[in-house]
């Protein structure tokens, strides 16, 4: 394995979250929101990564607008380390960015990739898992971890694993097959009997030169675009680094490398109580409900005959929500928003907030 100091972290943190609407909002998203717990999302992943990679070796790439909020909230990270996109341009340019500058500052380094608003429960598990990942990208594959999955679902995207990659590692790894984007429930239910398939974590990891070259081969305008740019600036971006960076075309790093890439592997990983947080009915994956299947968050609840649902207050005790006879409502309610939805409709909530903004509507964005 790679010796901790050509080991860095790269925390891709400039999403918008728009599935946990209206909590989650363009000035503070979900991964800098306390959503599960006394921690944002953001701290629970810095601090997943303890013992494992130095502060000093741990990035984050995210926007202007959201870089002051994540520094208080992760003092141990040098200001330096903060990478700023002039605007969004997806996983791919997020990942190329990283690695472009990691390698010139260390050619001999590995990134561990992941998003900043994820939960993992388990972390010796997850130490142990990128551990052995770690040893897998030091061969020259690029790395993802999969999520063995517990139900057919179609809000995720699957990994096909097919044979064992050779060599002795601490844990199984497999090539990998294909990349499935969102399949509909017929589509899931067949894979999850099938046996052989992972849901996309959308952690990755590889050596910051294997990354690169892949790019060169399958993103070649990328790679220019790259090359053009003064690293110096990736911290504080002038205008010239803005220019080059708007020319970009949105792209993932699933759909940009991985589903091309020759040498990709899997590791399928069960037991990690691990969830995207991606929507409301989300909650349900790492919070405990009371018997009744409800999960009460930050609210004044009080109920009659309610049933698998959840209320969400960022009011706390100043507002008392009242429900009566009703199953399977997501209530969401900040003040200026009330949201019932639900709770198998929760993957909609982004359209509303599409709405919102073809309406000029920004005093709720």
């Amino acid at each position: 394995m790679t010796t901790s100091s050509h080991l860095y972290a790269v925390i891709m943190a400039g999403g918008g979250g728009t599935r946990l609407w209206p909590v989650s909002r363009s000035q503070k998203p979900k991964q800098l929101l306390p959503l599960i717990g006394t921690e944002t999302l953001f701290q629970n992943t810095v601090e997943r990564l303890s013992g494992l990679i130095s502060p000093a070796n741990v990035l984050v790439v995210t926007v202007a607008q959201q870089a002051a909020e994540m520094k208080k909230q992760s003092p141990g990270i040098p200001d330096e380390n903060f990478l700023i996109e002039p605007a969004p341009k997806g996983t791919a340019s997020v990942v190329g960015l990283a690695a472009k500058y990691l390698a010139e500052k260390d050619p001999e380094a590995v990134m561990v990739v992941l998003p900043a608003d994820h939960f993992i429960k388990n972390k010796d598990l997850f130490s142990f898992i990128l551990n052995s990942a770690i040893d897998v990208a030091m061969a020259g594959y690029l790395v993802t971890l999969g999520i063995s999955p517990t139900y057919a679902a179609t809000a995720y995207g699957y990994i096909q694993q097919g044979q064992a990659v050779q060599g002795q590692f601490k844990y199984p790894a497999y090539r990998v097959e294909r990349f499935k984007e969102k399949p509909d429930a017929a589509t899931a239910q067949e894979m999850l009997q099938i046996g052989n398939y992972s849901w996309n974590s959308g952690i990755f990891i590889w050596q910051a030169q294997t990354i690169l070259a892949e790019f060169r081969n399958q993103m070649p305008i990328l790679a220019d675009t790259l090359d053009k740019i003064d690293l110096s600036f990736a911290s504080k971006p002038d205008a010239a680094f803005g220019a080059i960076w708007g020319s970009l075309v949105s792209e993932t790093i699933d759909y940009g490398v991985m589903e091309k890439a020759e040498k990709v592997a899997v590791l399928p990983a069960s037991g990690l109580g691990w969830s995207d947080v991606g929507s409301w009915d989300s909650l349900f994956e790492v919070l405990m409900p009371d018997n009744n299947g409800n999960i009460f968050v930050n609210s004044e609840h009080v109920q009659i005959d309610t049933n698998n649902s959840l209320v969400y207050s960022t009011n706390g005790k100043n507002r008392l929500v009242v429900t009566i006879g009703v199953d399977d409502l997501a209530i969401i309610e900040t003040g200026d928003v009330l949201l019932v939805c639900k709770t198998d409709q929760s993957q909609k909530v982004k359209d509303i907030v599409t709405r919102l903004k073809e309406a000029g509507r920004q005093e709720y964005l």
